[in-house]
């Protein structure tokens, strides 16, 4: 697994920000740059379990199964993807699966002078840093122009 990184400073208080990334009627807004359609079940306590998933043509979910590990209110989330969800099944044990899990995903929210410093941290497989590098970027713009408004 490889760490990569992405940060971006938002003209917002943190608290808003946090609320833009995280509310289940924002959330699909900026994560459309990830996949159209993207939404989460659960919530966001520590030690929840929570589903982040997407669409397929079957209508089954797919996505990353997953754990609270930490959460800090309006400072710091972190996401422990513990396993992968295909054709609406959670699948622990599938070579495919422990290539990947565990790794985590870190949001850390600093406030400076009214606006907000985000930064993400995330584990990946090597073959998907290039997708990432393109995919976040768009997300963050995407977090940025509805934390702003």
């Amino acid at each position: 697994m490889e760490i990569i990184s992405f940060s971006i400073l938002i003209n917002a208080p943190r608290q808003k920000v946090w609320h833009a990334m995280l509310d289940k009627s924002t959330y699909p807004e900026w994560t459309k740059a990830f996949h159209e359609g993207s939404a989460f079940e659960g919530n966001w306590e520590k030690g929840s379990e929570m589903r982040f998933i997407t669409p397929s043509a079957d209508g089954k979910a797919e996505g990353m199964y997953s754990r609270i590990k930490e959460n800090v209110q309006y400072e710091f989330i972190s996401i422990e993807h513990v396993g992968m969800i295909k054709a609406g099944q959670i699948d622990t044990t599938s070579e495919e699966a422990k290539k990947w899990f565990p790794s985590f995903e870190n949001y850390t929210f600093t406030e400076k002078d009214g606006n907000t410093a985000l930064k993400i941290d995330m584990q990946t497989l090597t073959e998907y840093k290039a997708m990432f590098e393109v995919m976040w970027p768009k997300a963050l713009m995407a977090l940025k122009e509805l934390s702003e408004k």
